[in-house]
């Protein structure tokens, strides 16, 4: 038997103010929370059946609201926001604090010869592929060869980036060749991101008016929304591979960090979860996930579409940016 949920409860409504960057930033806290990683498969699926029940009116009699709010945690973690389909897990942003702890913290201890930078830089951008690809936005599909591209360019610019300011900095203080693993990085979320989601600015995105009724595909609302994805990426690494470099030099002076060099890399990789773990949120809430576009600034076609139907009602359009 099922029951009706109780009245003015919307599973859907956020918890938090999303016109605001503490409201995003309590509700990326919620939904990259690394201990999702952990949950079994049947639960998530539980989730996903607690939700699409609730959002159809009905959920199991006696269930709480608390039971229902996580129930909503583990589905935002685990599915995709437009085809409501499970991700994998190595694409899920909760599992960009283990995946990218360990990936950074060897990249920024084993930068100093050519063949430590160029496995860290592919492994890197192999993992990057994987979140790129699973947090597009799903109405537009990519084929095995686009992505295939799109992999090979950000993995070469990367390489090409790291080795080649690696060689550069070969007589340049120490410090400034910790940082070449940053660069390199930057550079190729530049080229990986957009080459991943090349078909949204291809073909556009669909976007809507604020009660979500569609209006048409817009490669200018893809644009906008795939280059505030590129900058908070490289704003989640920032910090871990800007900051931890200055650390570690100075901490390598210290004569009991000298005895114990075998522990430098793992010491990094957990420094690095430290900045992940508020950098993954923070980055995410830069930006309000469900993106907008003034009317003024869509294609010309498009917006005499949207006037010519509705008026000036629909000042401006809505989509989903990704993450």
């Amino acid at each position: 038997k099922m029951a009706t949920v109780s009245l003015g409860f919307n599973i859907d409504s956020p918890r938090w103010d999303q016109s605001t960057f503490v409201g995003r930033l309590k509700h990326f806290l919620n939904i990259t929370d690394p201990r999702t990683v952990l949950v079994p498969e049947e639960e998530l699926d539980w989730a996903k059946a607690l939700v699409e029940g609730c959002r159809a009116g009905l959920v199991p009699p006696g269930s709480t609201q608390e039971q229902l709010l996580y129930a909503k945690k583990l589905y935002d973690s685990a599915f995709h926001p437009d085809s409501g389909e499970k991700m994998n897990l190595i694409g899920r942003m909760s599992f960009q604090v283990p995946g990218g702890m360990a990936i950074t913290g060897f990249m920024l201890q084993f930068y100093r010869t050519v063949p430590a930078v160029v496995f860290w830089q592919w492994v890197n951008q192999s993992f990057n592929a994987f979140v790129n690809y699973t947090n597009r936005n799903a109405a537009s599909p990519i084929s095995l060869r686009q992505i295939g591209v799109a992999y090979v360019t950000a993995t070469s610019t990367a390489l090409a980036t790291a080795v080649g300011l690696n060689l550069y900095t070969k007589r340049a203080p120490p410090l400034l060749a910790r940082w070449v693993p940053f660069a390199a990085v930057a550079a190729a979320n530049c080229v990986n991101i957009p080459m991943m989601r090349q078909q949204e600015i291809i073909n556009g995105i669909t976007v809507t008016d604020e009660n979500n009724n569609e209006l048409g595909r817009s490669r200018r609302a893809a644009v906008k929304g795939i280059a505030q994805v590129v900058f908070s990426r490289i704003t989640m690494a920032a910090p871990g591979m800007i900051i931890l470099p200055v650390i570690m030099e100075r901490l390598e002076k210290f004569t009991f960090m000298q005895r114990i060099r075998v522990l430098h890399g793992p010491l990094q990789v957990l420094l690095c979860g430290g900045f992940l773990l508020f950098m993954v949120p923070a980055a995410c809430a830069l930006f309000p996930q469900r993106c907008s576009l003034a009317l003024a600034d869509l294609e010309p076609e498009l917006r005499d579409s949207i006037v010519a139907k509705h008026g000036d009602k629909v000042p401006y359009v809505y989509f989903n940016k990704g993450l």
